[in-house]
């Protein structure tokens, strides 16, 4: 099975690479979108970037157009919207999908860990009683979905796209993986 981090990704500007360019750092993988009731936490996770990336820190943005057509622009597109919205300066990658028969191999490695996902219960009902998923599947609930990994290239945490970038779980969670190295 291949390390997490060398799987090949693609970043906005097209540039192929993988997330070795961040080893020995804490890495938070959210997939985005600029068209979802949460993008504006977008604005939350540039403020948690630039708290901690002095410490070692950084979020990895996957656009993904997996739910309900949110994500619908190109990488530029995005990448502007996101620059000129909440003035995001963490990595934008190219848009991936990370649910479905076409789901990237990062996305099918992040999922198959079998971790909890910390906050999934309320945002997965609202989710089901709107017909939007399933009630025991495993992959990616919807948009802002989260997954910590650690210095040492393991996936340490999962977190429900409800959970905030300021919540408490995800913020401790982030400070215990920044004070292990």
């Amino acid at each position: 099975m291949t390390d997490i981090l060398s799987v090949p990704v693609k970043l906005a500007d097209g540039r192929e690479t993988t997330l070795n360019e961040y080893k020995g750092k804490v890495v938070l993988v959210v997939n985005v979108a600029s068209k979802c009731g949460l993008t504006t936490q977008y604005e939350g996770l540039e403020k948690l970037y630039e708290d901690k990336r002095e410490r070692g820190f950084v979020i990895a943005a996957f656009p993904a157009n997996n739910f309900k057509g949110q994500e619908p622009g190109t990488d530029a597109e995005i990448v502007e919207f996101c620059t000129l919205t909440y003035d995001v300066k963490f990595p934008i990658f190219s848009k991936i999908s990370v649910k479905g028969d076409d789901q990237h191999p990062l996305y099918k490695m992040l999922t198959g860990t079998g971790l909890p996902t910390t906050g999934e219960g309320p945002m997965r009902e609202k989710l089901v009683d709107r017909g939007l998923a399933a009630s025991d599947d495993k992959g990616v609930l919807w948009n802002f979905e989260k997954f910590l990994i650690g210095r040492d290239g393991k996936v340490v945490a999962r977190f429900a796209p409800d959970v905030t970038a300021d919540d408490q779980r995800l913020v401790l969670a982030i400070d215990k993986e920044l004070a292990a190295g």
